[in-house]
């Protein structure tokens, strides 16, 4: 095995130990941290690789300086179920959520030569659905981190929760309100980070392509959040209203 790739494995495993007790850990000794973004991205693909979990879907933004938004999630920690067990970190009292669109697709989009047009990714979406990225890193403190450290530990995605189908094929803005049991009603003003939700996806779909790899049938495809990040309390139902293009309600339970 070429150094680089044993040191990928070496990071990949211990990741993955944190993944497997459900506890977060420190920052990387300086030996083992990704340098760049390509070694972050190696990591990542090695975690993949170790975990043998197929990827259910992916998060994505498009890239900017500094910057290489692609990450898979894995398929057991993909709900739709009305009370969602979130098993890591262990014990936690509260989770943090991303307010989100997911895109499902329902055509293969396979590695080739050719670049794809946004019709061709367009038409290979079967649904869109409002969704919630459920966020946490495997580090006890990730703010600060270089992005290479955070793109290694696939952008602090701890999971996805799919809720109903949009009732439009994608909205760029909206009025977002939610209210936990118990609590007052709140909102927001959402608005797509990248203008629309659709183009990190068609960025996905041929970064992806260039490295052989590409997307499926069945897999979920979020872009990016609406509202920054929501810390929700853990065993309280929290309803949420996307302007009436999709109304929810979902309870988190820590495992």
């Amino acid at each position: 095995m070429p150094a680089a790739q044993a040191l990928y494995a070496q990071v990949a495993t211990e990741l993955i130990a944190r993944r497997q007790s459900k506890r977060q850990g420190p920052r990387l000794p300086e030996v083992l941290r990704p340098l760049d973004l390509e070694d972050g991205w190696q990591v990542q693909q090695e975690v993949t690789r170790q975990l043998g979990q197929p990827a259910g879907g992916w998060k994505a933004s498009l890239p900017s300086a500094g910057k290489l938004v692609a990450a898979p999630i894995y398929q057991p920690v993909i709900s739709h179920a009305a009370v969602c067990t979130v098993a890591f970190p262990l014990g936690a009292d509260t989770v943090k959520v991303e307010p989100e669109l997911a895109f499902v697709l329902a055509k293969d989009l396979p590695p080739r030569d050719q670049p794809y047009t946004e019709a061709e990714v367009d038409a290979a979406i079967g649904a869109v659905h409002a969704a919630l990225e459920i966020c946490a890193s495997r580090y006890i403190d990730h703010s600060g981190l270089p992005f290479a450290e955070l793109l290694a530990d696939c952008i602090v995605n701890n999971g996805l929760w799919l809720g109903p189908e949009l009732g439009a094929a994608d909205v760029a803005a909206f009025e977002l309100n939610w209210q936990v049991a118990g609590a007052p009603a709140q909102n927001a003003p959402a608005r797509h980070p990248d203008g629309h939700p659709r183009a990190p996806l068609y960025w996905l779909a041929n970064f992806l392509r260039e490295r052989g790899m590409g997307l499926q049938a069945g897999q979920a495809v979020i872009t990016g959040s609406y509202a920054g990040v929501l810390t929700l309390p853990m065993g309280k139902c929290t309803r949420f209203d996307y302007a009436g293009l999709a109304r929810f309600e979902v309870e988190f339970r820590s495992e």
